[in-house]
């Protein structure tokens, strides 16, 4: 979105167009693209308007309802916070005693949104104008909060009587390629580290393959998962990470949030290796990403099925909201013969197929497979023991 399609939508007559939109439907969407223009209304105007129609449907599964009443551009979207996220950033700073926050790259403005939403003074500055103007109507709800089109690194913080800062860093580039070096980060990871010496309440929210190499000491890392996907990794500092440095995973599902941190009685433990038992159990993405398996495996009186691969079996059923369990009905080497034999035999006709630690394409494997039978399956295709397996389960 450009400065003069933004002003469209922010005119009378564009804002009155948004609002009575029907829910966004792509098949219908040529259609009334041209009953609107028969009925004189600007073209760039449609376009603007059907654009942020189906942004706002996209965006639903981020931010809910709010998503209806919200300007949007699709790199602001994709970076966004989930809001379930963003409000519990917002209660780690209200827990922490923070009463103004300074949002140092709002984006769109969602984070912000969260922050004010509990009652915290907010302070949301980014260098892109457009982020700015869009932050500027989306916070339009909390005409407290101060909006910037600013340098947010530029700002004299204790001047403005800012007790706690957050940032999120763009990791892509202008053709929207993935930035995987924090020095490339914009701004760079270690410019927003340096803010430390400030403002010991730092929050930065980065992307979740950040190595643990480039973890600072003094920081708590948090992994994040929202319904399975690992949306993030938190870094917080000072009063923002009252448990100390470490690493932890925040998974959150239809049940709440579950909090896994590493046991400092078996830290740096390895978790034993052993073979495949009666049940096999799929930590959560957070949880490997935070370096956590071995609390899986503790919770579950388990072990890995490979010292390399993150997926642990136990002789015993021991539930965990970390971890998806299956029950094992089989394990067989793997070869594609040998198991098209096994599931025609078996009258199987449809596969979930998952894989850690091999090379083998689930699609192409299917197709080998060339199954046709009425049953349905579940293989899990990994490395047991240093050799390629197939072991069958079943969800418990």
């Amino acid at each position: 979105m450009d400065a003069a399609g933004l002003a469209k939508l922010l005119s009378p007559a564009g804002w009155a167009l948004l609002s009575t939109l029907p829910p966004y439907d792509e098949k219908q969407t040529l259609a009334l693209s041209e009953r609107l223009r028969r009925d004189g209304v600007d073209a760039d105007l449609v376009a603007a308007a059907l654009t942020q129609s189906r942004l706002r449907a996209r965006a639903r599964g981020k931010l809910g309802e709010f998503a209806d009443g919200m300007l949007l551009t699709p790199a602001g979207l994709e970076q966004a916070t989930r809001l379930v996220v963003a409000a519990r950033h917002a209660r780690r700073y209200t827990a922490a005693g923070i009463t103004h926050v300074a949002d140092l790259t709002c984006g769109i403005g969602v984070d912000s949104m969260a922050f004010a939403s509990l009652g915290l003074t907010v302070l949301a500055t980014d260098i892109d104008e457009i982020a700015a103007s869009l932050a500027t109507v989306n916070m339009r709800h909390f005409p407290e909060a101060q909006i910037r089109h600013v340098d947010g690194l530029s700002l004299d913080l204790a001047a403005e009587g800012v007790d706690g800062v957050y940032a999120d860093p763009a990791r892509r580039t202008s053709s929207g390629s993935r930035v995987f070096d924090p020095a490339a980060y914009s701004p760079p990871l270690d410019r927003l580290l340096a803010l430390r010496a400030q403002v010991p309440a730092l929050g930065l929210k980065l992307g979740p393959g950040l190595p643990h190499s480039a973890l600072p000491a003094d920081a708590e890392a948090q992994w994040v998962s929202v319904g399975g996907d690992v949306v993030e990794v938190g870094l917080w500092f000072g009063p923002l990470a009252p448990d100390g440095p470490g690493r932890s995973a925040l998974v959150l599902g239809p049940t709440g949030g579950h909090l896994v941190r590493a046991d400092p009685g078996t830290a740096g433990a390895h978790p034993p290796v052993g073979p495949v038992g009666a049940y096999l159990y799929e930590p959560d993405g957070a949880v490997i990403r935070a370096g956590l398996v071995a609390q899986v495996a503790a919770d579950v009186q388990g072990r890995l099925v490979d010292p390399t691969i993150a997926y642990v079996t136990s002789d015993t059923l021991g539930l965990t909201p970390v971890a998806t369990a299956y029950r094992v009905l089989d394990v067989l080497p793997f070869g594609v013969k040998r198991l098209r034999t096994y599931l025609r035999g078996r009258d199987v006709g449809s596969v979930t197929i998952k894989k850690r630690g091999t090379a083998v394409t689930p699609e192409q494997l299917r197709g080998q497979l060339d199954l046709r039978g009425t049953a349905a399956a579940t293989l899990v295709l990994t490395r047991v023991a240093g050799s390629q397996q197939v072991i069958v389960v079943e969800p418990v």
